[in-house]
């Protein structure tokens, strides 16, 4: 069977109202396309974090309930529709940067994000694991910026039965030596390289989300985009804001990619182990 996915690229800051009103536009546009399952990026319910220095107090987001009326609210804008988004969780003391997948039944998926980079540990807890759940569209997993850096978070999620993964990002330009053109940063390099690895070591359907525009100090690169589970891209954003729709048979894509050369299949978890004093 054949479903439109949709990745997005824009910006979302601290107004959650405004912030709504960009969900309910995009997630209606995609409706109008035929999109069963669309992927917001990181920290849409509040935007992201300012600076990632980790010096002085952080601008943080607001603190929101996986169970509360927020996201209650999103699920009803997605109504028959997934919709994965990131936000700012609140869970007693501790903060978390969270995605998750909705439908108008309510909260199929919930993930924390794990791996941390730069400054982000002096605002967030971090999450304990990646975990697949099951939705309309086939069993999915959810991934957080950072988190696909390590192909051990990917490879978790397939190897819990995801056929398809939604990164959610807010992926800065270089802090260093960043270049003007987005698209010869090297940082936009190494989000679409990770994006098409972790699509091709593990045949699955990757959706890229990401944020756009600038926040604070970071500039954000956008290249949202779909990746088909021989790590060919389907569909993208480039460095602009924008919704990234690609046509898929996921079954189908995945029985392909599978046939001949399965990379699930002839894993040698036996030969894996790191010897001792191997790493310093």
């Amino acid at each position: 069977m054949t479903i439109s996915v949709a990745a997005v690229a824009a910006p979302f800051g601290r107004d959650l109202e405004a912030g709504f009103a960009l969900v309910a536009e995009l997630v209606a546009q995609a409706r109008a396309r035929g999109v069963r399952l669309l992927a917001l990026p990181e920290a849409a319910l509040g935007g992201y974090l300012a600076d990632l220095s980790g010096d002085g107090t952080p601008d943080l987001p607001p603190a929101l309930d996986v169970d509360g009326p927020e996201v209650a609210r999103l699920a009803a804008i997605a109504g028959d529709m997934v919709v994965t988004a990131g936000l700012c969780e609140s869970d007693g003391a501790q903060r978390y940067n969270t995605a998750v997948a909705v439908t108008g039944d309510g909260v199929l998926g919930v993930h924390r994000k794990v791996h941390q980079p730069l400054g982000e540990n002096a605002s967030y807890a971090a999450g304990d694991g990646f975990r697949a759940f099951d939705s309309p569209i086939g069993r999915m997993g959810m991934l957080i910026c950072y988190d696909k850096a390590f192909p051990e978070s990917a490879r978790t999620l397939a190897m819990d039965g995801a056929e398809v993964i939604a990164c959610m990002s807010a992926w800065p330009a270089a802090r260093t030596m960043s270049d003007p053109d987005l698209a010869q940063d090297r940082w936009t390099r190494r989000f679409d390289l990770f994006d098409a690895a972790r699509a091709l070591e593990n045949q699955v359907v990757w959706l890229s989300a990401n944020q756009a525009g600038t926040f604070g100090s970071l500039r954000f690169v956008c290249s949202a985009k779909v990746v088909g589970p021989g790590g060919e891209v389907l569909a993208t954003t480039g460095v602009a804001p924008g919704t990234a729709v690609a046509e898929v048979d996921v079954r189908g894509l995945l029985d392909g990619a599978r046939r001949s050369m399965a990379h699930l299949r002839d894993r040698r978890p036996d030969a894996y182990g790191v010897r001792a004093g191997a790493m310093a």
